[in-house]
């Protein structure tokens, strides 16, 4: 590494995805960065049975960025996280997910960005990737498309993600923890609102693109109402969901559970998006009785 020029260290939370890992390191070594800044890596394995280990250790080998192996044998992601920033050296730390790869000027154009801008950092869209032709009504109900905005725009916390940022350091450590235990999932934006409530500035930038992988699983029924029915459960978990949020939801399930068979008339992703829905409701309610429909803190299948 040059000693005078800015240091960012890119961190991923990976669990069991070595295939999908390779991918993303391999894009990693193709970053263009102008000379502008050095970069190294830093791989969290959720995993207590290090199942990305060969993967790290082989790209540490063959691509001569300097790259750290840790592991957080703890099932939960901010943990994981958290895990990541402590190995982390760099004067700005990167979060982009194991699932997703970036465009070669990716980190370039996030870094030049936050210095456009004057920034605490800058987030970028996450384009879905089907690996194989999905179903038409996965398409058409936009399931794995998420909202953009313009570069420059300013963020609010609810728009927070970590699956594509770049970060200033101190912002980070500023917060003890930066990400919350307690937080199953949402711990993102548990970070971005608590930070932007220390006067934090954060910035959208649509030319920093990356893309997640969606296999085929992803678009399996069982799969998406599972995630819908744990993202419910976990919700009331966020300090900013209360009693009201309880009452929308008792009358949000009758309303969907109604609208389903007009859902089912105007088609597949009507249906779904419908059904995702009711799930998040369901799930919230059934959390409020202490009912947890899903034990497991990802899923994954």
């Amino acid at each position: 590494m040059t000693p005078s020029a800015p240091r960012i260290s890119v961190c991923i939370c990976t669990y069991k995805r070595p295939r999908l890992l390779e991918r993303l390191l391999d894009a990693l070594r193709e970053q263009e960065t102008g000379g502008r800044f050095d970069y190294s890596i830093v791989v969290a394995d959720n995993d207590a049975l290090e199942s990305a280990a060969p993967v790290v250790r082989g790209f540490a080998a063959a691509s001569g960025i300097p790259t750290v192996y840790c592991v957080e044998p703890r099932r939960n992601i901010a943990l994981t996280r958290n895990k990541a920033i402590q190995q982390a050296t760099g004067d700005f730390i990167a979060f982009i997910d194991d699932d997703e790869f970036p465009t070669r000027t990716w980190l370039k154009t996030l870094f030049d960005a936050c210095g456009e801008f004057a920034a605490d950092g800058v987030l970028g869209p996450v384009k879905p990737h089907y690996e194989e032709p999905p179903p038409r009504w996965v398409v058409r109900g936009g399931f794995y498309d998420r909202p953009g905005y313009p570069t420059g725009f300013v963020i609010d916390w609810r728009k927070g993600r970590t699956g594509n940022v770049l970060l200033k350091r101190d912002v980070l450590i500023a917060l003890d923890p930066p990400f919350r235990p307690e937080f199953l999932t949402g711990e993102d934006q548990d970070f971005f609102r608590r930070a932007i409530e220390r006067g934090h500035a954060f910035v959208w930038c649509a030319e920093a693109v990356a893309y997640e992988a969606v296999p085929p699983l992803r678009w399996n029924r069982r799969f998406m109402l599972r995630r819908a029915l744990l993202r419910g459960t976990i919700s009331l978990l966020h300090p900013t969901v209360g009693a009201r949020h309880v009452v929308r939801s008792f009358v949000a399930v009758p309303a969907y559970l109604a609208a389903l068979p007009f859902a089912l008339c105007a088609g597949q992703g009507a249906f779904m998006t419908c059904l995702v829905k009711l799930c998040d409701h369901t799930g919230r309610l059934l959390a409020t009785c202490g009912i947890k429909p899903i034990d497991e803190a990802y899923v994954t299948e």
